[in-house]
């Protein structure tokens, strides 16, 4: 099984070409959703005795738990090293389940894969790019988002230029759904093809 590792800055499409995989019938494992899912579960009470007033009927506020770690470092990394163990559960879970019944690719859509080090999860990694004023629109078209809060968000995440050179696989979606959808498609037809012969060699860069 080969196990590709699905990453983009923020505004760059991710999610729906994430989507694009899952409709090819590619088994996906969303870091983020996970994340949501935790927070409604077992993460809620180690959340709230860390940070209390952080959940209401033992689900996080993430409004509440934002106002708790944003713009504290020391936080920020305690409230991670509640939850990434977790998400790593489920992903091992996850894993094993596709593994058992000999899926031959797999996706592990991980928002920020380069900045967590978690390329030794993967064996490629398939990075979803645009040009920068297309993710510009993109972003401060989203409800309360401003330029300061966007460039905040850049400052945290690799520059999409190391990225896509960091990258096996660039999809641009930039020029719309359908060539991102062909280039999805050609991937899996390559990863599939790799599965199937035993190899987890890059093909393309």
């Amino acid at each position: 099984m080969i196990i590709l590792g699905l990453t983009g800055s923020i505004g760059m499409g991710k999610s729906t070409t994430a989507r694009m995989f899952e409709e090819a019938g590619v088994p996906v494992h969303d870091s983020d959703k996970t994340v949501h899912r935790l927070y409604a579960g077992k993460a809620a009470p180690l959340i709230e005795r860390r940070f209390p007033g952080s959940t209401a009927d033992g689900v996080v506020d993430r409004e509440k738990l934002a106002k708790a770690v944003l713009d504290h470092a020391g936080a920020l990394k305690e409230l991670e090293a509640i939850v990434h163990p977790l998400v790593r559960e489920d992903e091992k879970l996850f894993l094993e389940k596709e593994r058992g019944t000999g899926t031959p690719l797999v996706v592990l859509d991980i928002p920020l894969l380069f900045e967590v080090g978690a390329e030794d999860r993967v064996d490629k990694v398939a990075v979803v790019s645009a040009p920068p004023e297309v993710q510009r629109q993109r972003v401060l078209s989203r409800p309360g988002m401003t330029e300061a809060k966007f460039e905040a968000i850049l400052e945290k995440q690799v520059p999409d230029a190391e990225k896509r050179r960091r990258a096996d696989y660039v999809i641009d979606s930039g020029n719309g759904l359908e060539p991102a959808r062909r280039t999805v498609e050609r991937i899996i037809e390559e990863l599939t093809r790799q599965a199937a012969a035993g190899d987890s060699t890059p093909m393309s860069r």
